[in-house]
């Protein structure tokens, strides 16, 4: 029997020569593929050998510098209550200086005016109460001048 080639044949050849150049370019691909799978994968374990010591190390300087930001808090706390310590001790310093200098202003303002008084009116009763007035406002312009109440 003689082959006979007919158009069927002619395009099961063609089928099967476009299903060879197609399997070899999937072959190609997936061999470049692998390529660039080997290349990004080598890249990924020198990124992880590289990276990990350097967040370590990271890690380790912010824990020392949460160390040194605890020390400075207490720093700060230790300033603050020395802070209202000497305002404390000033405010009971002052206290204890101003009402005697309230006291001893009103007198010689008072003695004064008093003094003053007699010598102008020859009333000693009057003379008194000019003096105690005085002294009273004297002791309170005195006071509002020390707290800032001007």
């Amino acid at each position: 029997m003689v082959a006979s080639f007919g158009w069927s044949d002619l395009a099961y050849l063609a089928l099967s020569a476009f299903l060879l150049l197609a399997g070899l370019a999937v072959a190609y691909g997936a061999f470049r593929l692998g390529g660039t799978l080997r290349r990004a994968s080598s890249l990924l374990e020198g990124t992880e050998r590289e990276l990990l010591p350097v967040i370590s190390k990271v890690g380790g300087t912010l824990d020392r510098v949460n160390d040194q930001l605890d020390k400075v808090d207490q720093i700060t706390d230790s300033a603050v209550d020395a802070v209202a310590g000497v305002d404390t001790a000033v405010r009971s310093v002052t206290g204890a200086i101003a009402h005697p200098v309230e006291k001893l202003a009103g007198l010689f303002t008072g003695a004064r005016h008093g003094a003053s008084a007699y010598r102008s009116r020859r009333n000693w009763q009057d003379a008194v109460d000019t003096g105690k007035e005085e002294a009273a406002r004297r002791e309170q312009d005195l006071a509002d001048e020390l707290r800032g109440n001007e």
